[in-house]
C-alpha cells in the first residue's frame, strides 16, 4: 500500500511585535544618560573646587533662577537674538546666491572664488576694529559682523552643491530646450537644497559665535556683555548661566534648521535613510 503523505501547512507568520521603549528611543536615551553622567561628575568635582575658578550645575541653576526672575537673562537674549537672527537671514539671501553663480559659472568662480577662499579661511576678527570705525559701536555693526562671519561656509557648501549635480542631468534640460534659468530652478536648485541646509546649520554655529564676539569688542550688551561683566565680579556661577544659554541657542536653531531640510527636502532624508 503506497503511503501518500501529506505536506504540513504553511506556519501563518508571527504577528510583528512593536519594538520596546528602549529601542525606538536608544538615541534619546544614550544623550540623556551621557548628560546625566556628565552632570554628576561636574557637580561632585566643582564642589571641591575654588569658587572663583569654577563653579557646579546646581548653582549654576540657583543663578540662572536669579537672573530669570530679575529680567536681565531674558533681556540680554533678546538684545543677542536680534542682530543674530537680521545677520544670519541676511548671510543666507547673500550666500545662496553667490553659491549658485559661483558653482555654476566659471568665469563667477574665477572672479569671486579667491575672494570666498581667502574669506573663509582668514581670521575675521581681525577685522572688527575696522568696522566698529565704520559702524559704530551699536546694532548695525553687530549684524555685519554676524553676516560676515556666516556668509562664507553657506556660499561654499552651497557652490559644492551645484558642482555635485550630475552633468547628465543638466544636459537632459539642455536638450529640451529649457533655458538657463529653467535649468537653474527647476534642476540645480532642487538637487543643490541638501548642500544649502548644510551650509546654513554650519553658519548657524558661526553666527552664535559672532554675535558673542560682536558684543566682546562693541558693546556691553547681551548675553556676551553678561559674560564680560560676570567674569568681572568673578561670578563664574553667572559667567555659565549665559554660555549655557548661548550653548543651548546653537543646539536649538541648529536642530530647527535641520527640521527645515526634511520639509524644504524630504527626499534627501529618504536618500539618507536608504544608504
Amino acid at each position: 500500500m503506497t503511503t501518500i503523505e501529506q505536506s504540513a501547512p504553511a506556519a501563518t507568520a508571527a504577528p510583528r511585535t512593536r519594538p520596546s521603549f528602549a529601542r525606538r528611543h536608544r538615541a534619546g536615551l544614550t544623550t540623556t544618560a551621557s548628560i546625566l553622567v556628565v552632570l554628576v561628575f561636574w557637580e561632585v568635582v566643582g564642589r571641591q573646587m575654588n569658587p572663583i575658578f569654577s563653579s557646579y550645575p546646581t548653582a549654576i541653576v540657583r543663578q540662572f533662577g536669579v537672573q530669570l526672575k530679575s529680567g536681565l537673562l531674558v533681556e540680554a537674549l533678546f538684545d543677542s537674538l536680534q542682530p543674530l537672527l537680521l545677520g544670519f537671514l541676511v548671510a543666507a539671501l547673500i550666500g545662496v546666491p553667490v553659491g549658485l553663480l559661483v558653482g555654476r559659472y566659471r568665469a563667477a568662480d574665477a572672479a569671486l572664488g579667491v575672494y570666498v577662499t581667502a574669506g573663509y579661511a582668514m581670521p575675521l576678527v581681525a577685522l572688527i576694529p575696522l568696522f566698529m570705525l565704520w559702524f559704530g559701536l551699536g546694532f548695525t555693526v553687530k549684524v555685519v559682523i554676524v553676516v560676515v562671519m556666516t556668509v562664507f561656509p553657506v556660499v561654499i557648501n552651497t557652490r559644492a552643491g551645484v558642482r555635485a549635480v550630475p552633468r547628465a542631468m543638466t544636459e537632459v534640460g539642455t536638450s529640451f530646450m529649457a533655458t538657463e534659468f529653467a535649468v537653474m530652478r527647476k534642476i540645480i536648485l532642487p538637487a543643490t537644497v541638501p548642500h544649502i541646509m548644510t551650509g546654513l546649520r554650519l553658519g548657524i554655529g558661526r553666527a552664535v559665535i559672532a554675535i558673542v564676539i560682536a558684543e566682546f569688542f562693541t558693546a556691553i550688551g547681551g548675553l556676551g556683555g553678561q559674560i564680560i561683566l560676570a567674569g568681572q565680579r568673578f561670578d563664574t556661577a553667572g559667567l555659565f548661566v549665559p554660555v549655557i544659554v548661548l550653548m543651548a541657542l546653537g543646539v536649538g536653531l541648529t536642530r530647527l534648521v535641520g527640521w527645515l531640510e526634511t520639509k524644504v527636502a524630504p527626499w534627501a532624508d529618504a536618500a539618507a535613510d536608504r544608504d
